[in-house]
């Protein structure tokens, strides 16, 4: 018999997935600020994916042979939610503030989930969640005009903030995935076959900027943020992330992501010094109760169910 602790597991393992990402944001900004956005993402990937492939070496290795097609299915994830995600995610942070990026992709993200699952009926819609959905698109339509007129990070913001809007509609998407991606493939395994997929992807991606790196000159803070977003923020979030999906499902994960601002936005102030100005902290305020009502339906979910995949 399962027990309540047992059930809450999963939650656990997505709220320490959501911490490491929620300080994976300003850390990518350390990065970017050091070597060409290219490069900043397979640094981060790159090393993710080796990190990984020792970890299936030493724990994994009694797995049974995986079928062609789950390859497959495991690169396609990693083209969604490791190159797309990312190619947009760093150039946009090479644009604009962490803290714009720690906002519009975790609380769009799940907006974008819900969306989909109900227009595609695999959920029902109500009016809170009309409602909610709504509010998100309100809310979102502000942010912008507000980093439109934002003057902190120049005419630079904008665009930024549209390339996290594209990181947001690939993580919707590899969310979506998950479920099926982990059918019948150990969380380990499928977490690796994504991760260096789309890690080769950002490599090739990012050999021309590559040569452009002075490399002995990167100083520690640097390395030291790479070797946290490498092994913290995307091999073991992303292995924990795999797993919350898998036990809960999509629409329950993408409700997690809710406490990523929180973690983001105090790191972007207190350590990067970032900021918003007053429309584009409006218009998180309702992009966030828009996200909230839509993903809860107006009530909090039961955390002591989680669902198969």
């Amino acid at each position: 018999m399962r027990t309540d602790t047992t059930a809450a597991n999963p939650y656990l393992l997505l709220m320490t997935t959501m911490m490491l990402w929620g300080g994976a944001f300003s850390s990518s900004k350390v990065v970017v600020d050091a070597v060409p956005h290219t490069v900043g993402a397979f640094l981060r990937f790159g090393g993710g994916a080796l990190a990984l492939l020792v970890v299936v070496r030493l724990y994994d290795r009694r797995q049974t042979p995986v079928p062609a097609r789950k390859l497959w299915l495991g690169a396609a994830a990693g083209v969604l939610g490791v190159f797309a995600y990312n190619a947009f995610f760093f150039w946009g942070l090479s644009l604009a503030p962490s803290l714009d990026a720690g906002i519009l992709i975790p609380v769009l993200s799940p907006v974008l989930t819900t969306a989909f699952l109900l227009v595609s009926g695999r959920e029902k819609a109500n009016r809170a969640r009309v409602v909610g959905l709504s509010l998100g698109l309100v809310g979102a339509v502000i942010f912008f005009l507000g980093a439109g007129g934002a003057t902190s990070a120049g005419p630079q913001r904008l665009p930024g903030d549209a390339l996290f809007l594209l990181s947001a509609v690939c993580w919707a998407a590899y969310t979506l995935a998950g479920p099926r991606v982990m059918a019948g493939i150990a969380p380990l395994r499928a977490t690796t076959y994504a991760t260096c997929a789309g890690a080769v992807m950002l490599g090739a991606l990012a050999v021309p900027d590559m040569a452009t790196v002075d490399w002995t000159a990167l100083p520690s803070l640097v390395w030291a943020n790479v070797g946290y977003l490498a092994i913290g923020g995307a091999a073991v979030a992303n292995l924990l992330y795999y797993r919350g999906v898998a036990a809960v499902g999509p629409a329950r994960a993408s409700l997690m992501m809710f406490s990523v601002p929180v973690v983001n936005t105090l790191c972007a102030t207190l350590i990067l010094g970032e900021s918003l100005g007053w429309l584009q902290a409006a218009g998180a305020c309702v992009l966030l109760t828009g996200a909230f009502l839509a993903l809860t339906q107006g009530r909090l979910p039961g955390l002591r169910r989680p669902v198969s995949p």
